[in-house]
Formats: structure tokens, sequence, C-alpha cells
């Protein structure tokens, strides 16, 4: 016999779900997994990641799935992300000069190894709060942060050019200034309980936490720290992390004109203010949890 297809309405070919040899391809396997999925398991909701351009296909699997019934419109939702190419700095599919793909692991091991040298840089200026020793864990998180934040930070169906150059920045949208900004917060807290004896931790377990927001830039921090719960819907709603990352990056630089323009330690608002610090950074935490990045305390 010859092969057996199901012909989606508008598709301009059919899947396949067996070919006329009796051998099974991408069509039968995707089929198959939306049965299970739907029928043995009982998901819900289905999303699939892969590449962009396999989009029309994922349709056509998801249109076929209602024509048999696997699938009731009104329980269930089903979705396809597509990702697009990452490319270098010719624009073209990031290689190497080879031609070889590049690995992963290489390129988080390159973003760790710069992070290091940069490190032991800041240290010997006199600009780091970490010694020698801490230099390779704090390299770790830097550089894994930076990758996996670079990448995030768009919608991911668009192409972008990979570079450790724009990447590793400190300053502007990436993970290094978002490191930057929450170990910046953490310091002014920790030198508020060694040296001025308010111990942010003590004063909520004591059930004393009162923010008093004032200053323009407190307001403004105070706001952005309101839309966490909008952020995370839009999250849900369009499955897109950037949202995660827009809204860690525009809570960084409102931090960044808080600290600059309100004196926080040995101020007579010292108290709000570093209990602000505190609830900024457990936000910023909460975020970097959401896209794998490892928080640092100081750096």
């Amino acid at each position: 016999g010859g092969a057996k297809c199901i012909f989606v309405p508008k598709a301009p070919i059919p899947l396949m779900v067996q070919k006329s040899d009796g051998g099974f391809g991408y069509d039968s396997t995707d089929m198959a997994a939306l049965k299970h999925r739907t029928q043995t398991v009982g998901a819900k909701r289905i999303i699939c990641i892969t590449d962009y351009s396999q989009a029309d296909h994922f349709k056509m699997c998801f249109s076929a799935a209602k024509m048999i019934g696997w699938v009731d419109p009104s329980t269930h939702k089903l979705e396809h992300i597509g990702f697009g190419t990452v490319q270098g700095e010719d624009g073209k599919r990031f290689k190497t000069r080879s031609g070889d793909t590049v690995r992963l692991v290489d390129l988080l091991d390159e973003a760790v190894n710069r992070m290091e040298i940069s490190l032991k840089e800041r240290i010997g200026e006199g600009k780091a709060n970490i010694t020698l020793d801490e230099v390779p864990e704090t390299a770790s998180a830097l550089g894994y942060g930076a990758v996996k934040y670079f990448d995030l930070r768009r919608n991911p169906t668009t192409n972008y050019i990979f570079s450790y150059n724009d990447m590793l920045e400190t300053n502007g949208d990436t993970a290094i200034y978002l490191l930057y900004a929450h170990a910046r917060l953490e310091s002014i807290c920790t030198k508020g309980k060694e040296k001025h004896n308010v111990d942010v931790d003590e004063l909520i377990k004591a059930n004393k936490a009162t923010i008093v927001v004032g200053h323009p830039a407190e307001r403004n921090l105070t706001l952005q720290l309101q839309m966490f719960a909008d952020m995370i819907e839009s999250t849900l709603d369009d499955l897109f992390p950037y949202h995660v990352c827009e809204f860690v990056y525009n809570v960084s630089t409102a931090v960044s004109k808080f600290v600059n323009q309100c004196r926080v330690l040995d101020s007579p608002e010292m108290e709000s203010r570093l209990l602000l610090c505190r609830a900024t950074a457990i936000v910023m935490r909460q975020c970097f949890e959401l896209l794998g990045i490892r928080p640092v305390m100081r750096i």
C-alpha cells in the first residue's frame, strides 16, 4: 500500500504518519508524542520549543490533533515557540574558524575565562570586594549568567549576533550590570549591619519593616517593584522570558538612580532605605532564579 497521510485543510502538504515502505519520520513521532501527552499523560497545555523554521510543521500537527479528536480547544492549549539563529560578527551562522558548529560548553568556558581575567584586574586595582580565592566561583556565576541573559533578553524568534564584548559589558542591558547592581544592594545592607548596627533581617523578624517613600528615586524604584506580578502574568501568557529580563533591567536602572540620589547609610531614613534595598535584592534574586542565573553577594 501507499503512505498513510493526514490532510490538514489549507496546508500545502499532508502529514505523513507512515511512509509507503512502512517507515516513520518526524511527522509520525510528533503526532505520537501529541497522542501520548494528551491521551495518556493528560496534559492540558503543551509547549514545543524548536527552531522557528518548524512553525508550520507544528501548526499542522496541532490542527491534525484537533481533527482526530485528541484535543479539545476549550480545554487544551498547544503552543510552539521558535528560536532564531545565533550569528557571528559577519552575520552568518555562528561557527568556529574551521567551519565547525560552536559547542555551548566552549562558549561558557570562554565567558568564564574572560570574567576571571577582569575580576583579577579589579582586585589588582583595589576595586573588588572579593579575594583571589573567590574569583573562580564568582567568575562562573558572572560568565554563565552573561551567556544565558544575552540569549534570553530578546524575542526568541529573532536572529542575533553573538558578541563576548557586548554580553560582558558592565554597563547596559547585560547580566553583569544586573549582578553588580544586586551585589551593591547587598553590600549596603552589610555595611548597615556592621557599621551602623541596623540589621535588616532582624527588623523584618521583629515585624518592624516599614518602608517610607519620599524621594522621587525611591518612588520610581518601588513602582518598578510593583510591576513584578504583571511581568509574571505576561511571561505566563506568551512564554517569552525577555519580559523577566526587561523587568529586572528596569529595576537595576532604578536601583542605580536610587543609590546615587538617596543617601542610605547614616541618614534619617536609613532603616526604611535599607529595607527597600533588601526588598529590591529579594525581587532581583527571584528574577535571577527564573532566568537560571546564580546571584553573587559580593563582586
